[in-house]
């Protein structure tokens, strides 16, 4: 408030707070601050190396988040984050509008949440991603729900996505292939039933074990 007057002291503490990159909150009474308190979310460990990750496979990270602009340039800077991708003090409807902006640039957006703040994003992003710990909302509202807490998920998750597409894309592509030669062959007489039949078979544990490769850890 314009009228509260602050202490030195109570003015140091909020400027090392801001340099901090913590949200601040001042208790006043009667027109003279009091008390100072931070508030900061404590990053995961793994938060640089899967913002680098990301990168790494041409995947340019945002942050969209409510808290203050020193406090999401701070976190930004210590992540990877460049300042210039990071939104600042933003309310659900500024995120979804953000995102919104982006898919018209012509941009696949991948939205991560956790939080009621983040459902409205969620539901707007092409493919959205909860983590398990999140709330309700986040969780009901996303694409994908991650089971572990670790954000090296995020990576596993967009990874095995590929994977699933290139499987399908072959398994298509080869039954299309084994049709497009068997069928021609059968119908001319030149294949009998019996040898239809297993062709049929083996085509079929083709597919079934390429797509159980999709399980196999790489």
């Amino acid at each position: 408030h314009s009228t509260t007057t602050f202490h030195p002291l109570i003015t140091a503490a909020v400027d090392r707070g801001h340099n901090a990159g913590l949200s601040v909150s001042v208790l006043a009474w009667d027109g003279v601050a009091l008390a100072v308190f931070t508030v900061g979310d404590e990053l995961k460990a793994d938060a640089a190396e899967t913002i680098s990750q990301l990168k790494y496979a041409g995947i340019t990270p945002w942050l969209l988040t409510g808290d203050s602009e020193d406090a999401a340039q701070s976190i930004a800077k210590q992540v990877g984050i460049e300042s210039d991708h990071v939104l600042s003090g933003a309310l659900p409807q500024g995120k979804l509008t953000k995102i919104r902006e982006l898919q018209s640039q012509s941009h696949t957006v991948v939205m991560v949440g956790d939080g009621i703040n983040d459902a409205a994003a969620l539901v707007g992003a092409d493919v959205s991603i909860a983590m398990g710990t999140g709330t309700d909302v986040a969780v009901s509202s996303a694409d994908i729900t991650l089971m572990r807490t670790d954000l090296r998920a995020v990576l596993d998750a967009l990874k095995l996505s590929k994977r699933t597409l290139r499987t399908i894309r072959v398994n298509l592509g080869w039954a299309f292939a084994y049709n497009v030669v068997g069928i021609p062959i059968a119908a001319m007489g030149l294949l009998s039933p019996m040898y239809a039949a297993g062709a049929m078979a083996l085509s079929s544990l083709f597919v079934v074990t390429n797509s159980l490769r999709i399980r196999v850890p790489r």
